[in-house]
């Protein structure tokens, strides 16, 4: 019997592997059938969220508008899209300059987009502007750039090309967020804000369209990094709070985030948290315990600096 049970394991294991990899290939594949020959438009195509999500859609067979600042790697995405995909499957992806952060030029590249196909069946907000500092060291100026960037440019943005999915009766807008519209990490102040704010308006705007048939999702990865490496622990992360901002940074690949955007729109989800089990008990210990979390907090913003005095 013992010999027999440990024949059995592996199998049992390999079997259940098998069958998981069958079920994500069919899903994928069904996600990808999803949007074929539907009109998605992607905002800053150029950044390595942007890519990824323009690869996905681009071999599912979607008609593409991508948007950027940057003639030229507007032009070299383009490039590498066509010449890595099947051009009897997928369709030439069209290119429109647009910035954000340019609130008063985005009703203007709005109908341009419109002009591209006549009609949109998915928008990606996907923008983001960052930037690091002390409240006090930041600057108004600043401030309103990033609420450009990340709030008010995908608004109006999204405003302008709301009339024609509500005229079409169908539609999905995607919100690509980040953990830090759910809780305030100190030292990006501005940046939070922003993100706060398009979290929030698009949660009203997802109840607004239910009844045009429009879905509004948000994906919010904890955070987002380029390459297949983990933050590498070090000898004075001793603290609580050196030790969750670290685990807080242990982000998901721009790839992971695209591929979950597919299935997002493949089942309509709503909402979508992508974060490992200390982002998410964060968020959870900030909503139901908020007097821990700013205690922890605020000894990390104390501590580092400390730290910085002392060099």
């Amino acid at each position: 019997m013992g010999a027999l049970a440990v024949l059995i394991l592996p199998l049992l294991v390999v079997g259940i592997s098998g069958i998981v990899y069958i079920y994500r290939s069919v899903v994928q594949l069904m996600s990808k059938s999803v949007v074929r020959s539907k009109v998605v438009v992607i905002t800053d195509a150029v950044s390595g969220m942007g890519k990824e999500c323009s690869r996905v859609f681009h071999t599912g067979g979607a008609r593409l508008v991508l948007c950027g600042k940057d003639l030229d790697k507007l032009e070299a995405l383009y490039d590498a899209l066509n010449s890595a995909a099947d051009p009897r499957a997928t369709f030439t992806p069209k290119l429109v300059l647009l910035d954000l952060s340019d609130v008063n030029c985005v009703q203007d590249v709005a109908k341009e987009i419109l002009d591209c196909y006549g009609c949109i069946d998915i928008l990606i907000n996907n923008a983001s502007a960052k930037v690091k500092g002390t409240v006090q060291n930041i600057s108004l100026e600043v401030d309103q750039k990033i609420m450009d960037a990340n709030y008010f440019g995908p608004i109006t943005l999204t405003k302008a090309l709301l009339p024609n999915m509500i005229s079409r009766r169908t539609g999905q807008i995607v919100l690509v967020n980040n953990i830090q519209g759910k809780l305030g990490v100190p030292f990006r102040a501005a940046y939070a804000a922003s993100k706060h704010a398009a979290l929030g308006f698009f949660d009203c705007l997802r109840a607004e369209l239910q009844e045009f048939g429009v879905c509004v999702s948000t994906v919010t990865p904890s955070f987002i990094r380029s390459y297949h490496v983990q933050p590498q622990p070090s000898k004075s992360d001793s603290s609580i709070w050196k030790f969750f901002s670290r685990k807080m940074a242990y982000g998901v690949h721009p790839e992971e985030v695209a591929e979950e955007i597919l299935r997002t729109v493949n089942r309509k989800k709503q909402e979508v948290f992508m974060a490992n089990p200390i982002a998410k008990a964060a968020v959870y210990i900030r909503t139901f315990f908020p007097d821990i979390f700013f205690a922890v907090v605020a000894a990390g913003v104390k501590e580092k600096r400390k730290t910085e005095d002392e060099k």
